[in-house]
């Protein structure tokens, strides 16, 4: 009997700059634990005609989690952060009450070269008691993330618990995210090293689980809490997230979540009336889709 509940293909996704991968929401799986949002973004070339410049634009009730593979984006908020995030570090900005920011290609590299940009960005919602704290923003290094090998296998744990260590990014729920890297075929076991509902991306190479044989641009459910094994094949890449589902029923409109309908109405008027804090210097508003 299979261990594995669901199969999602990435689905493309136009956002202004370049298309993406849309990962979460599914119709059949609107969460894995609290993580709500994933867009698998590139591999995508970043040159002379085609920057990366998305505006100022809002969140409530969550959390942003950037995890690039590749290039560089310069990050600026409404709390004043300006801070690029580089590959393997990452950048947290919990939304809390309400926070604006802007994603941009650095201006270093605005020089006529051509780069590539591949990443995740990624929405961990808040537990409701959690859902109106003030915003914050934090960022962490490559090296501030615990790092371990098995072998000639590479393990990052990005965020939350797992494996027995923890990550330095503050999380306000039983979470977790793990990047793994195999070089040889290894057989990966999670029972009682990650807790509660497991999603696993692969990146690249392909993975054995179960009877399925899933490649890159795929994204696997696991339908048993807590346990789940796999064998990777040699030069995999895989990110493994999930945790403990929130209580609540979450909803989503646009860049806000909220366990109320009725504060993302609220969201949505005061994005309106531009009644949100704004970026420093930066005039750009991303336009909210037609309230209905």
């Amino acid at each position: 009997m299979s261990n594995i509940d669901l199969i999602i293909e990435e689905r493309p996704r136009d956002i202004g700059d370049f298309l993406v991968g849309r990962l979460l929401p599914f119709r059949k799986k609107r969460m894995v634990g609290p993580f709500i949002f994933i867009d698998h973004m590139g591999p995508a070339k970043m040159g002379p005609e085609h920057y990366m410049d998305v505006g100022q634009h809002p969140h409530i009730g969550l959390a942003t989690l950037t995890f690039l593979l590749q290039g560089e984006i310069m990050h600026k908020d409404s709390l004043g952060t300006e801070q690029k995030i580089a590959p393997g570090s990452v950048n947290w900005m919990i939304a809390g009450n309400g926070v604006t920011h802007t994603e941009r290609t650095p201006k270093e590299l605005r020089n006529g070269s051509v780069h590539d940009v591949h990443g995740y960005q990624i929405w961990v919602a808040l537990p409701k008691e959690k859902e109106d704290m003030e915003p914050e923003f934090h960022h962490f290094d490559r090296n501030d993330l615990p790092r371990w090998k098995d072998g000639t296998t590479d393990f990052t744990l990005v965020a939350g618990k797992g494996y027995g260590k923890e990550s330095p990014v503050p999380v306000h729920s039983n979470l977790f995210m793990v990047e793994i890297k195999s070089q040889e075929e290894y057989l990966l076991h999670t029972e009682g090293q990650l807790f509660g509902e497991i999603g696993i991306c692969v990146v690249e190479g392909a993975i054995q689980a179960c009877e399925h044989h899933v490649e890159k641009g795929n994204m696997l459910v696991s339908k048993l809490e807590d346990a789940c094994s796999m064998t990777l094949m040699p030069n995999t890449h895989v990110i493994l997230f999930g945790g403990q589902p929130l209580p609540e029923e979450r909803f989503m409109y646009w860049n806000f979540v909220s366990s109320s309908n009725e504060k993302l109405e609220i969201a949505k008027e005061r994005w309106r009336k531009k009644e949100f804090p704004k970026v420093p210097e930066d005039d750009s508003y991303v336009v909210m889709p037609e309230v209905k």
